[in-house]
């Protein structure tokens, strides 16, 4: 009988405990300090067919000229993710170090750049938020927060090496009106503190809808796929034709005001997994 009320209490003391320990799992992750991950998938293409292949893939501009790459990097920082209340995460904001990329299309796998993101709050997210190029406001932090950064892009050769500041967006290759056989090179990017200097400030910020929520949980890390149409460069809001005037334009003149402006244009979300 003893040994009848002993298996007794210990069955109900592990089941209690067995609740307790299961209700104390779902609590932590249903926390708002649970963290997870989230990866950004970038594929660069032409009129929304990816996988732009440097020195092979041609398009044709609305101006009728042939253009190919042979580089193709952009920068990508103070990424946000907005969620279903409108209530915005901002990772690493002007903290290149840790919240600045290189997307180089050099370094695609099956067309897809790869950017990982680490320690996101758990959440349902429907829009993303990022900027083309590295804010004043990070800039003028000085080493502080992107002493790492500079000496990634400075490898990559996004740094000038005549001013100080970062290139924006890297493209060169060959273009012509039959076919592409005359060397263009289109730099942007500013160039040390632009309101001390009077020049324009080409740093950009894109907001993009998802199509889908990504519901990022400790268990789910979905993954956002942007597509970037590199057709906005020449054939954007503002149409463009590369000659001996501006095939070797580097810095922040109107020419490659004209190029940023019609490249924040060429961003979107094709889809969403939450796997």
């Amino acid at each position: 009988m003893k040994i009848y009320k002993f298996l007794s209490l210990f069955f109900i003391a592990f089941t209690f405990f067995t609740v307790t320990s299961c209700r104390n799992n779902d609590d932590d992750d249903s926390s708002s300090e649970t963290k997870g991950k989230l990866q950004l998938k970038f594929e660069n293409g032409f009129n929304n067919l990816g996988n732009i292949v440097l020195n092979q893939t041609t398009q044709t501009s609305s101006s009728g000229q042939k253009h190919q790459f042979s580089t193709l990097k952009y920068v990508i920082s103070n990424i946000s993710l907005i969620d279903e209340n409108g209530n915005e995460f901002k990772y690493h904001e002007n903290n290149p170090d840790k919240g600045a990329f290189i997307i180089n299309q050099e370094n695609a796998v099956a067309g897809i750049v790869y950017v990982d993101l680490d320690e996101v709050p758990k959440n349902n997210y429907k829009k993303i938020k990022f900027g083309l190029g590295i804010s004043q406001n990070a800039y003028l932090l000085g080493q502080n927060g992107q002493a790492e950064f500079w000496e990634k892009a400075k490898k990559e050769s996004l740094t000038w090496s005549w001013a100080a500041g970062y290139i924006f967006v890297k493209l060169e290759g060959k273009y012509g009106a039959g076919p592409a056989n005359t060397e263009f090179m289109n730099h942007t990017g500013n160039m040390g503190n632009v309101t001390a200097n009077n020049t324009p400030d080409l740093y950009r910020e894109v907001t993009l809808d998802l199509p889908t929520t990504a519901r990022v949980s400790g268990t789910i890390k979905p993954s956002i796929h942007i597509l970037a149409d590199l057709n906005q460069y020449l054939s954007g809001e503002t149409a463009i034709s590369l000659s001996a005037a501006n095939d070797m334009a580097m810095g922040s003149n109107q020419h490659l005001v004209n190029v940023t402006n019609n490249l924040i244009k060429m961003f979107k979300v094709d889809h969403v997994h939450n796997d």
